[in-house]
């Protein structure tokens, strides 16, 4: 059974659709990364998701169950780590751990017990003491993340958790987070980085302007581009039109065109040298043509016509 599923989720600011019409889910063990660049919906998403927003439309299920008819037992489920840092600087690690575990409903004894454990699991036991004004910002992720995490939730919603930190401290937290998938928790983890989404999720959902877009594994999602044949061309494009090729367009499907370069996949199941034939054989002069294996900006590029980070 999922653990969270999201079906037809709708909410609109004034004539802005935030998100239309979303639905999804992630299991137990799941890693579910929602894909999109800044303003597509996925903070709104979450927002609903975890009793934040009221949806215009559309139900959120949590273990089974609507969201609204019993808000406070779909929150004893999930832990919630916000884009924007839930802590309070003054306090020591320590001591935010053991407030939001007494928020949680711990007991004190309790509170203590697991705060002492998610800063050993977080590798923060040496600087519990001290204010987390004083932590570096990955420092302050990780904490941040780790006081959604004293009443161990079943279910873990990710808003952009890495966001602006450094690249050490972005590896330390995705392990971290793939052992909590490893222990059973479903997680829902919403990003604009593509390296994450590849790495680290299970199933990847693309949204922009409020939109699902498309979902999958990421063998899925490199499949609609034609699996290992995507090619890049690089050549004076500057006055070509791929439309005006004779039978171009029934053999390979456009991605991407400028004027110094235009992204291609095969149509059909083709083979990559006949493609490579059919390339060379344009009517312009190509000066390097590259087979590559679709990355996820691709399969974003196809759908929406803009890089991921416009």
């Amino acid at each position: 059974m999922s653990l969270l599923r999201v079906q037809g989720l709708f909410k609109a600011f004034g004539p802005v659709r935030a998100v239309d019409s979303v639905s999804f889910e992630v299991r137990p063990g799941e890693i579910y990364g929602l894909l999109g660049p800044n303003g597509a919906g996925k903070t709104t998403s979450i927002s609903m998701i975890s009793g934040l927003l009221k949806p215009d439309a559309g139900e959120v299920f949590v273990a089974g169950h609507p969201f609204w008819s019993d808000p406070q037992k779909a929150k004893r489920i999930m832990g919630v780590v916000p884009q924007e840092l839930a802590i309070y600087e003054e306090l020591t690690g320590r001591e935010n751990l053991e407030f939001w575990g007494r928020m949680a409903g711990l007991s004190s004894t309790a509170a203590k017990s697991r705060a002492a454990e998610l800063l050993e699991a977080l590798t923060l036991t040496d600087r519990a003491q001290d204010a987390v004004k004083n932590y570096s910002g990955g420092m302050k992720r990780r904490i941040n993340l780790g006081c959604a995490l004293l009443h161990k939730p079943q279910l873990l919603l990710l808003d952009e958790p890495t966001v602006g930190i450094d690249p050490q401290a972005r590896l330390n937290i995705l392990e971290f987070i793939r052992n909590l998938r490893a222990s059973g928790t479903a997680i829902l983890y919403t990003t604009h980085y593509l390296e994450e989404a590849e790495t680290l999720c299970q199933r990847i959902g693309i949204i922009d302007h409020g939109r699902l877009l498309a979902e999958g594994t990421l063998k899925e999602m490199q499949d609609r581009l034609g699996g290992d044949r995507l090619f890049v061309l690089e050549a004076d494009l500057k006055d070509s039109s791929p439309e005006a090729w004779d039978g171009f367009l029934q053999r390979f499907k456009v991605i991407q065109k400028t004027e110094r370069q235009l992204i291609v996949a095969a149509v059909g199941d083709r083979d990559p040298s006949a493609c490579l034939k059919d390339l060379l054989g344009l009517p312009v002069r190509i000066e390097n043509v590259t087979l590559k294996r679709p990355s996820l900006n691709d399969v974003f590029l196809q759908l929406t016509g803009r890089e991921l980070r416009e």
